[in-house]
C-alpha cells in the first residue's frame, strides 16, 4: 500500500494520524506541506480524492490569513482559493492521507477517519 501524509508536526491531529497509520503498521510518506508547499494542481488532485464539493472544505478558515484575505467572499474562484493555499500554505486544513493504490483521501479530522481509505 502506497500511502502519504501531508503533516504538520507541530499538529496534535496531525501527529495522532501519523499514529494511527504506524499502529496499522504502515510507514508513510511524510510530507511537511509547509515547508514544501504544494502546487495548484497537487490541490486540485487531492481536492478530487478527497470528494469534496467545495475548496473550502480543505482550508482552515478560522486562520487569520484567511479573514485577512477575505476569503470567505462567496463569488470567489476555485482556482483564486487554491492560489491562496499555495501562497499561504497554514491555509490547507491537516491532515491529508491519500493511499494511492486506490486514489483516495481522507482528511485525519478526527484522525480515525483516514482508516476509510485504507
Amino acid at each position: 500500500m502506497t500511502i502519504t501524509i501531508y503533516h504538520n508536526p507541530r499538529c496534535s491531529k496531525s501527529r495522532e494520524t501519523l499514529a494511527i497509520l504506524t499502529e496499522q503498521g504502515i510507514t508513510p510518506t511524510v510530507i511537511h506541506y509547509l515547508d514544501t508547499p504544494l502546487t495548484i494542481e497537487q490541490l486540485q488532485q487531492l481536492y478530487r480524492q478527497l470528494g469534496y464539493n467545495n475548496v473550502r472544505e480543505m482550508m482552515r478558515t478560522k486562520e487569520q490569513q484567511y479573514k485577512e484575505q477575505q476569503l470567505d467572499v462567496e463569488t470567489l474562484t476555485d482556482h483564486t482559493l487554491f492560489k491562496a493555499i499555495v501562497s499561504c500554505p497554514k491555509l490547507l486544513e491537516r491532515p491529508i492521507v491519500v493511499n494511492s493504490d486506490n486514489d483516495k483521501a481522507a482528511m485525519g479530522r478526527p484522525p480515525e477517519h483516514v482508516l476509510s481509505i485504507l
